[in-house]
């Protein structure tokens, strides 16, 4: 199962809708659970930079089934999956990327965010997420 054309643009949306309350130029993307771009946005002012980050974001986020902030944590220096990030040609190990679970429990997809603190971006990604699945994961109940 896969997040649907109608349910990413809904995604990119509300993400959207909350980088401009927070004054955040953000780039969004949406991927499916194959981690295949479903939709992306990149809004005006936002960095070039952050096209590349926010489509890692969301692709990290998918394989991994966490937020990658969560990823992040367990990938420091002396933490058991330091230099997780050069593996899958290249993950984003700091927050901005949400798996996207829907209401059945099944891993859909995944939305990524940059262009702003990793804080901004995470609220964005969440934004996004909130409006088609959940974006607190309980430790494992959902499937792919």
């Amino acid at each position: 199962m896969h997040v649907s054309y109608e349910e990413a643009q809904r995604a990119i949306a509300a993400a959207l809708k909350k980088s401009e309350e927070i004054g955040a130029r953000s780039c969004i993307a949406v991927v499916d659970s194959g981690t295949t771009l479903k939709a992306f946005a990149r809004m005006d002012d936002a960095w070039v930079g952050s096209i590349d980050i926010a489509i890692r974001k969301a692709r990290t986020a998918c394989f991994f089934g966490m937020a990658t902030g969560e990823l992040g944590k367990m990938s420091q220096p002396g933490e058991p999956l330091y230099g997780i990030e050069v593996s899958n040609d290249g993950l984003i190990t700091f927050p901005g990327g949400l798996p996207i679970v829907n209401a059945d429990g099944i891993l859909i997809g995944a939305i990524g965010a940059s262009g702003s603190t990793v804080e901004n971006d995470h609220k964005v990604a969440r934004a996004g997420c909130e409006v088609i699945g959940v974006a607190d994961l309980p430790e494992h109940p959902w499937r792919t």
